[in-house]
């Protein structure tokens, strides 16, 4: 057992502020560019039925590769493939930020999310396996937590700010800066620890197999919220990614090396983290959306005040993740913070259904936007130390991708199947009402009251996915709290062990 008498590395908490920072650099992209993106069309006349390649391009590349990426670091070193990572993702960045026409970004976009593919699993699977004694893994979780579930509201902050003051080409170069910080702090302060890698051949055919089907599934999604959920390309790429999910399955359960080993995803606790993450994920980057639209539109924000408006539920993010998550994690069972979060977060959404044209920021959406980010923080930190929780040293990287996975396949979800919604009830509602509209200031009424109208429908239905999340948590995750060490070998057989004894719910 010498990797359990392995001394904890005296940097591990400088090598936590450039993880975190890489992580942060990660997870705003994915909403930083969304308050760009209308100025990038008009400055490269983007058409509108490529516009949505922007987000698409990434999306597509980072949803494939995550698993991939995962096993690279496992193989190669998670160090090695964390700097590699950020270099690339610095790289492409300042590709897409110099781009002088439509092919250029998308494909500098595409590059992004490759390289982000290998540097989020990484970054997370560092953390596990630095980090393994009880008290100080609930703290850097906590901290870890906080940046994944508030990045993307930083995101719409920083993309305002440097949009209106400087240029949409600078929601792209400011990751370079970032990049740089964090390569600089990845060569001096991150050790990863001894035998931790997983050397044994790359799984060719789960690559291509788990890469083609999640590919299919995210664009599926984004098909559906273009061409309608019954449109023959739409049916055929969910088809074509249910086929090769359940091919790259068997494929892994036959195989002496697989791409992702069955025993980090089919652990009754690992399965409900993913499972429950990624449902809460829909219903979260749908808001995001949403809020966006009805601050700007329908309240006439400008993109600053816009960002600013999210900060409230950055703050409950980070109290839930860093003040009650991080705090209660050692000495409560997963499941009693993570569904009691995802039942808060629910209350928050569901003062979020009652917005109208003529609702108070301070009086509506402040207090959703509160109880959404505390009860998303507090479930976030335990799912994500969980997730990770005892994995043998050499899944880390795959478990840590399942992570990621998780949430873009989620986030995919949630853009499309709520926008689907919110634009049918919006159709439904202005179809009723106009007739009625006597005059441009009545239509105009009408025109707002539908979109809202179809926002709060939208929300309703994420509220519902928020307590399917919930009851996922309460019934799947059965372990006792993190208050022990995680073993460094036979994980997985430790902790289904432990989930086998009758202990109490919550453990003392």
């Amino acid at each position: 057992m010498p990797g359990s008498l392995t001394l904890p590395d005296p940097r591990r908490w400088k090598a936590l502020i450039f993880i975190a920072l890489a992580q942060l650099m990660v997870v705003l992209d994915a909403t930083i560019v969304n308050i760009a993106l209308p100025s990038a069309q008009k400055a490269l006349g983007i058409s509108d039925g490529n516009r949505q390649w922007v987000i698409t391009a990434y999306t597509l590349a980072f949803g494939g590769l995550l698993l991939f990426g995962g096993r690279i670091a496992d193989l190669v070193g998670r160090k090695r493939t964390f700097v590699i990572g950020l270099l690339g993702f610095a790289g492409a960045s300042a590709l897409g930020g110099a781009a002088v026409d439509t092919g250029m970004l998308l494909g500098a976009r595409a590059l992004q999310g490759a390289f982000g593919a290998l540097l989020a699993p990484s970054a997370l699977s560092l953390l596990s396996v630095m980090f393994t004694e009880a008290r100080e893994r609930a703290k850097a979780f906590g901290i870890y937590g906080a940046i994944a579930g508030g990045g993307g509201a930083v995101g719409l902050i920083l993309g305002g700010l440097l949009t209106e003051h400087l240029n949409w080409r600078w929601t792209l170069f400011v990751n370079v800066a970032f990049a740089i910080i964090a390569v600089a702090g990845a060569l001096v302060v991150i050790r990863e620890p001894e035998g931790a890698r997983n050397r044994n051949r790359l799984d060719i055919p789960g690559v291509l197999l788990a890469t083609a089907g999640l590919v299919s599934l995210v664009y599926g999604f984004t098909r559906a919220e273009t061409n309608g959920w019954s449109a023959g390309s739409t049916i055929a790429l969910f088809v074509a990614s249910v086929v090769l999910l359940a091919a790259f399955a068997l494929v892994e359960g036959r195989t002496a090396a697989p791409l992702l080993p069955l025993r980090v995803v089919t652990n009754r606790n690992r399965g409900g983290v993913y499972l429950s993450l990624g449902l809460a994920v829909i219903g979260m980057f749908g808001l995001f959306l949403f809020l966006t639209y009805y601050l700007q539109v329908v309240k006439g924000y400008d993109p600053v005040k816009t960002g600013l408006a999210f900060l409230p539920m950055i703050a409950g993010m980070i109290t839930g993740s860093t003040q009650i998550g991080a705090r209660l994690m050692t000495r409560v069972a997963p499941r009693w913070l993570m569904g009691p979060g995802f039942l808060v977060a629910a209350g928050g959404m569901l003062i979020l259904t009652q917005i109208s044209v003529t609702s108070s920021y301070a009086s509506l959406v402040l207090p959703g936007q509160i109880l959404l980010g505390l009860g998303m923080g507090t479930a976030f930190m335990p799912a994500m130390s969980l997730a990770t929780y005892g994995v043998e040293p050499r899944d880390a990287g795959v478990a840590s991708a399942m992570v990621n996975t998780s949430q873009q396949v989620g986030g995919s979800i949630g853009t499309a199947l709520l926008n689907t919604i919110a634009a049918s009830a919006t159709t439904a509602y202005a179809a009723s009402h106009l007739a009625g509209a006597r005059g441009a200031a009545a239509v105009q009424q009408v025109k707002l009251q539908a979109m809202v109208h179809g926002y709060s429908s939208a929300i309703w239905w994420a509220v519902a996915i928020l307590l399917v999340s919930s009851t996922i948590a309460f019934t799947f995750i059965n372990t006792g709290h993190q208050g022990g060490t995680p073993v460094a070998s036979g994980g997985d057989e430790a902790l289904k062990a432990a989930e086998e004894l009758p202990i109490p719910v919550i453990a003392h």
